[in-house]
């Protein structure tokens, strides 16, 4: 399982502490220092089942400088996966990537009912 998170961002730092709390073992890897990949994103985009504006970190000071919330609507899927993959801090975190589960963002209730089984 892949935990892909920033270490300064207070939710994935609550996400880890879940992880660690529940005895789930991760790989851990930093958006920031390692961005996922074009291909890594839209397949997690296809896996998923969620809407690509979901993987956008929205509250990002980088998203909201960008203006992005203006300019996503006239971008194609490709162009908004480019653009995801261009810089780690785009991209909502923490991730968790467990076979064909994603999970985006750090939901306690969502997590507890897709990674832990009795």
């Amino acid at each position: 399982m892949l935990f892909i998170n920033y270490p300064k961002c207070t939710t994935c730092k609550k996400a880890k502490n879940w992880l660690d709390e529940n005895n789930i073992s991760y790989t851990d890897r930093n958006i920031k220092e390692l961005s996922p990949s074009f291909e890594e994103l839209k397949l997690w985009y296809q896996k998923s089942g969620l809407p690509l504006k979901s993987f956008f970190n929205t509250s990002g000071i980088l998203y909201k400088s960008m203006q992005l919330k203006n300019k996503l609507p006239g971008m194609s899927d490709d162009e908004k996966i480019q653009l995801l993959a261009s810089d780690g801090m785009l991209v909502k975190r923490p991730i968790i990537v467990n076979g064909d589960t994603i999970l985006l963002g750090f939901k306690p209730d969502e997590w507890k009912e897709m990674l832990l089984t009795d």
